[in-house]
């Protein structure tokens, strides 16, 4: 049967600002007594189907250490289990408003977009959280069909530019740069937007005219200042967190510890987030990793395609994504 053929779209309502994790919301935290080998991750917190949460004197206590990207003391968090509390428990250690949180990196300073938090913290990692600097308007010309930028978002309502592709529309503007966020596009007011709403939007702005951007740059260092990241794999930054237990976060259900994925997870969670960079103009490893979870069992594409519906059928992905996804998978696992 070909691809596709026979595929219904799921009438899922939108869950505004949710990350795109609602498999791994069944992993349950009992029976965690050593960590050493365990995963965390985080979401936005809402009950999932099947046993309820644990109660939180049996959750593992674990304390994270943190500062500000651009300078500070060094605080200790505890107590969250998503994005939003996290940025929270951020804002108390701090005093600042947790929505003064624009994204989080991991054992760096620097805005390094390979370091980004996404849905899961090492136990022993590092966090820095870069916060609201200077505002700017900028009036671009869009002089191509694409504008050369990848677009991500922290799963709390904000979307911001995680790549700027070299000799594109935007890498001429220096004063666009990778770290800054996506606030309004001819007026229209983004907060609140996926990184896929935003891509779709800049996509489709006509060719041969101008736009205005506004943006909001994360306050910098005196040591960040004037540098400028394509947003390429680097190795910069100290290796701070060294432990092999991560903790998951995640969009349903509680914060858990896991395993790290195995060698054909990780190949094939870097080739399907290629290709939403590729076809969505997105980077997405959580939503990369769901979909590998999804596929990495199924017999053909035409399986694999009706779970993406049943899961993600907001997204409303093309059949030939599908089908390079489900090849992408298939080609990890021939790696390992």
């Amino acid at each position: 049967m070909p691809l596709g053929l026979g595929r219904r779209k799921k009438a899922s309502p939108l869950v505004e600002n949710e990350e795109a994790e609602p498999i791994r919301a069944g992993l349950s935290v009992p029976g965690m007594d050593g960590l050493d080998g365990g995963v965390i991750g985080l979401g936005e917190g809402a009950a999932s189907e099947g046993l309820p949460p644990p109660h939180s004197s049996m959750r593992p206590r674990l304390i994270f250490h943190t500062q500000l990207a651009h300078g500070s003391p060094t605080g200790r968090i505890e107590g969250f289990s998503n994005v939003r509390e996290l940025y929270a428990k951020i804002g108390e250690a701090f005093g600042i408003p947790p929505a003064e949180v624009m994204f989080c990196t991991l054992n760096t300073h620097k805005v390094d977009m390979d370091k980004l938090l996404g849905g899961q913290i090492g136990l022993e990692d590092f966090i820095f959280a870069h916060i609201k600097g200077q505002r700017k308007e900028i009036e671009v010309y869009k002089g191509e069909d694409a504008l050369g930028l990848t677009i991500t978002d922290n799963g709390a309502g904000y979307a911001f530019i995680k790549r700027i592709r070299e000799g594109s529309v935007v890498h001429q503007i220096q004063v666009i740069n990778v770290g800054d966020m996506i606030e309004s596009i001819n007026g229209h007011r983004l907060i609140g937007c996926r990184h896929y709403e935003v891509a779709k939007m800049l996509k489709e702005l006509p060719k041969g005219k101008e736009f205005i951007i506004k943006l909001v740059e994360p306050l910098k260092a005196f040591d960040m200042i004037g540098q400028r990241s394509g947003g390429s794999r680097s190795a910069s930054g100290v290796q701070l967190g060294t432990g092999r237990g991560t903790l998951r976060l995640r969009s349903k259900g509680p914060a858990t510890v896991e395993e790290l994925p195995s060698a054909f997870e990780e190949k094939a969670i870097e080739k399907v987030d290629d290709l939403l960079e590729s076809y969505m103009g997105i980077r997405d490893s959580e939503l990369a990793a769901t979909m590998v979870e999804l596929g990495k069992d199924k017999k053909n594409p035409d399986e694999f395609a009706e779970a993406l519906d049943q899961t993600l059928g907001d997204f409303a992905f093309p059949d030939e994504f599908v089908f390079d996804v489900w090849g992408a998978i298939g080609d990890a696992k021939g790696l390992v």
